[in-house]
């Protein structure tokens, strides 16, 4: 039976004749606190030495999903992408920390201007007209989880002293450069760094020696460290107090990216007992945050995110080390090698871990046979365990084979992406290390916490991912979701 638009309304008032339907009270300070790395096995290690107020405050009275995935190689720059798209590199397009660009025979660096995807800070900052800041380690990470001109961006300099880039201020403003003055990295110089709750005669886990003729190297080493920590979430700390976020008429949007144990595991893996006080020294400054967000805007006054870009595999023991750490240049010279017996002089024009971009000029054979071939002959190497090429060929056909395709971009992942056996890892060259971006759960595990009024408490162990985050935010603040989101809305950790 027909029925007029008029008539359908009425049959709809009718329908909810006795409810009462109003907009959800939302806080006006939404903060998402990001880590470099964390695995959740991390968590578990320090649980008995965590205070009250940090990581416990989050799992005892928020959401905690103890298994989020970012399935997709997890690379920092990529997954800071993941949680700030709600898409994976296939469709925000930063591959990894750097690619190799063909146009301009050069890799480049991921960066905000390379995303292929709208971020939640943008929706947040165009549709909503929220005020959104971003405090992180590095301008490009903090760029790609902003995705926007609109945000206020702050970071540390090659000598670790904060910089912004927000246009209007033009130089430096004068409050940015009294901080800088009074807490910057020249306070760290000699510095030791004890273990937390240490006895008053302990040794120094570290001691931060300052070398006026290797600047750079001691800068390096304050970031990698609970100092170059603290600097961010004390700087995170003058922004609330300063600009009064929660606290006027706007809405706010504020992001801590802690990229300082990420910078510390490249040296030391999962494993060694710096790691550990890294998350103890995280915990300090998370418990800190609340404390301070609760007496400025109360315990009902924001909601708080938590997760992390990536996790991070183990060192690999000495005695190993000369088969776990790969020469991706070794792998390049085999297959170029191979190619030129079988595949008609066709070449290698780059590797750059984990892809291989090849020369695919030539008259015999279509692209995806040369691509096929060069996988077989990578796969013949003792250290690759798998590929996916830019035509869909893939040695696995199982869950590997989406961590794959949600991994790789059509333009910027070459023709063939190569996966090391476990454990394994790239060898830049010091001899020394790990690095990030394997498909494994060492790297793409990480824990998730949800926290404030809009969210309930409980322990959540069915396993997530990462692009979920994005969506979740979005409702819970009542904003549009990234144009490219993938992921669920988590509705299972809302306040109904």
């Amino acid at each position: 039976m027909d029925i007029c638009r008029r008539q359908f309304g009425a049959c709809l008032a009718g329908a909810f004749t006795g409810r009462v339907w109003a907009a959800p009270s939302r806080p006006k300070l939404t903060v998402v606190v990001i880590a470099g790395q964390l695995r959740p096995d991390a968590l578990e290690a320090a649980w008995q030495q965590l205070g009250s107020g940090g990581f416990r405050r989050l799992a005892e009275k928020g959401a905690w999903f103890a298994e989020c995935r970012h399935l997709a190689s997890a690379f920092t720059s990529s997954g800071i992408a993941n949680l700030a798209t709600g898409a994976w590199p296939a469709q925000h397009g930063i591959v990894a920390d750097s690619w190799y660009d063909r146009a301009a025979h050069a890799a480049v660096s991921a960066s905000d201007e390379a995303l292929l995807a709208t971020t939640l800070a943008s929706q947040a900052a165009g549709d909503a007209g929220m005020r959104v800041s971003v405090v992180a380690m590095s301008r490009a990470h903090a760029g790609l989880w902003a995705g926007t001109p609109g945000a206020r961006l702050f970071f540390l300099d090659d000598q670790g002293q904060f910089a912004t880039s927000d246009a209007t201020q033009g130089d430096t403003p004068q409050w940015l450069r009294e901080y800088n003055a009074a807490k910057g990295p020249d306070s760290a110089h000699g510095a030791a760094w004890m273990a937390v709750h240490a006895a008053a005669d302990a040794p120094p886990l570290r001691t931060l020696r300052y070398d006026p003729a290797h600047a750079r190297e001691f800068a390096a080493m304050y970031k990698a460290s609970p100092f170059g920590q603290t600097a961010e979430f004390d700087l995170a700390a003058q922004l609330l107090a300063r600009d009064r976020l929660g606290q006027g008429s706007s809405t706010d949007l504020l992001c801590v990216i802690d990229g300082s144990a990420a910078l510390l595991g490249y040296e030391t893996g999962a494993r060694l007992p710096l790691m550990k006080q890294m998350v103890l020294q995280l915990d300090l400054r998370l418990e800190a945050l609340c404390n301070q967000l609760t007496r400025a805007v109360g315990e009902n006054g924001f909601n708080l995110v938590f997760c992390a870009a990536h996790g991070v595999p183990p060192l690999p023991a000495p005695e190993a080390r000369a088969r776990m750490a790969v020469n991706g240049e070794t792998i390049a010279q085999a297959v170029e090698r191979g190619l030129k017996d079988t595949a008609n002089g066709r070449h290698v024009e780059k590797y750059v871990y984990p892809f291989l971009y090849l020369d695919l000029n030539g008259p015999l054979g279509g692209p995806e046979a040369v691509r096929v071939a060069a996988a077989e002959l990578a796969l013949a190497q003792p250290s690759v365990a798998g590929y996916y090429t830019a035509g869909g060929n893939c040695s696995m056909n199982d869950e590997w084979r989406k961590r794959f395709q949600n991994s790789f971009h059509a333009r910027r992942s070459g023709d063939v992406m190569l996966s090391y056996r476990p454990e394994y890892v790239e060898d830049f060259g010091a001899g020394r290390g790990i690095s990030y971006g394997s498909l494994y759960n060492y790297d793409a595990s990480v824990p998730l916490f949800f926290y404030g009024p809009a969210f309930r408490a409980g322990v959540f162990e069915t396993p997530v991912e990462a692009v979920d985050v994005a969506p979740t935010l979005a409702r819970a603040m009542g904003i549009a979701q990234p144009s490219s989101a993938l992921g669920r809305v988590l509705g299972e950790a809302l306040v109904p």
